[in-house]
């Protein structure tokens, strides 16, 4: 099993505008959905989709963490969130004509009592992964995670920004920051393939056994104890980036859950990614033929 740890899980409000924005106008819209989001629970939602088990944890509390939970329970998601006092945050994303624009909540105080039971809780289910992903809410600190991480014998999975990647002390299993967080943790330039594989190596050498970054129009690159590996990006129609680098982190666990190569699971994550890009918010696309169109994509060894 895989359990996902969404410490501060948004309900994600996705809107489509005919035309762009101008100041003072009203826009109206037709098209327009709610999801259950944040980055671990995107990450249960799409391993569900692909045939991996899992259960998503966190924190949830209000009327948008009664709706985050009953979302994810239609939609067949195994659940168990701790109860906080506050609100659970609003992420709002508006495509235009001619842009994508994000508006995201930072999200409800929480006590460090809170995360000891998220720890009670993922003890209970006993999962050989635990990816923790996303922001953290206030009054929740770095150390949390690697208290996270240190809590049961589990792999741990991180999905975080670039200054608390650099701010984690424990061992971790994976780590998969996308360009901008992968220059931050390391403090490098990076332009192209090379030079985000050597940013990979970097943080490898801080206690993160394998690293996958996101390089957007460039694909993704992956960095292990064996190789380094690259997987340019598909030529696909992106409608919303939106869940982009949780799908991708998604297919690469599938792929290892299943026993699969570095490159494989690699190749997954990609083709992954390339389906979700293409439909709007965090919804599912179809996931069942995603095999076709991973056994398309060429892997080059560096």
């Amino acid at each position: 099993m895989i359990a996902s740890v969404t410490l501060n899980p948004a309900v994600d409000y996705t809107v489509e505008l005919p035309d762009a924005l101008a100041d003072g106008a009203i826009a109206r819209a037709d098209e327009y959905r709610y999801d259950a989001g944040g980055k671990g629970i995107n990450v249960s939602k799409y391993l569900t989709a692909l045939g991996v088990d899992t259960v998503a944890t966190g924190l949830a509390g209000g009327r948008l963490g009664r709706f985050l939970r009953d979302e994810l329970s239609t939609g067949g998601i195994a659940t168990d969130f701790v109860e906080i006092e506050g609100e659970t945050r609003l992420n709002t994303t508006v495509l235009t004509a001619d842009g994508e624009y994000k508006i995201n909540q930072n999200g409800p105080q929480v006590s460090g009592v809170a995360i000891e039971t998220i720890g009670d809780r993922l003890r209970e289910y006993d999962p050989e992964t635990v990816v923790i992903a996303g922001s953290r809410p206030k009054g929740v600190g770095p150390d949390a995670i690697d208290r996270l991480a240190d809590a049961g014998p589990w792999e741990t999975v991180v999905d975080v920004d670039g200054a608390t990647l650099s701010e984690l002390d424990g061992e971790y299993a994976l780590c998969k920051p996308n360009l901008e967080e992968l220059a931050a943790a390391t403090g490098s330039r990076i332009d192209g393939v090379r030079d985000a594989l050597a940013a990979a190596d970097a943080l490898r050498a801080d206690g993160f056994e394998r690293v996958v970054a996101s390089l957007g129009d460039e694909g993704a690159v992956m960095a292990t104890p064996e190789r380094h590996l690259h997987a340019p990006a598909r030529n696909v129609d992106v409608v919303d980036t939106v869940g982009a680098g949780d799908s991708l982190l998604a297919g690469v666990l599938a792929a290892y859950a299943r026993g699969e190569s570095a490159a494989q699971a690699l190749r997954s994550g990609v083709a992954v990614s390339s389906r979700v890009v293409s439909v709007s918010g965090t919804q599912v696309p179809s996931l069942t033929d995603v095999s076709t169109e991973r056994d398309a994509i060429a892997v080059s060894t560096y």
